[in-house]
């Protein structure tokens, strides 16, 4: 029951500090922020697709599909975003 609460406890303080840390930043550093995301869910996107293949227990293997299908998402759609704040600031032609 100790390791629940602190779990959640810490859950919780992370919730704070990351939005604290995201309304705090200037828009000229969402770009480069957002490519660093995008290599940390690739990152997760890995995690997800060795935890969906393990094929250890149906419940792993569910949560590990859940978590490839999110974390692509969250890739694809940062490269997308991230390619469109890069095309406003190019120069036109």
């Amino acid at each position: 029951m100790d390791l629940l609460i602190s779990g959640i406890t810490i859950f919780v303080l992370a919730i704070f500090v990351g939005f604290e840390i995201i309304t705090k930043i200037p828009p000229t550093l969402h770009t480069p922020l957002m490519s660093g995301s995008n290599a940390i869910s690739g990152i997760t996107l890995v995690g997800a697709i060795l935890s969906a293949g393990s094929q250890q227990v149906l419940v792993t293997t569910i949560l590990g599909f859940l978590a490839v299908v999110f974390a692509t998402v969250n890739v694809v759609g940062g490269f997308l975003v991230t390619n469109r704040m890069l095309v406003m600031f190019k120069r036109k032609s």
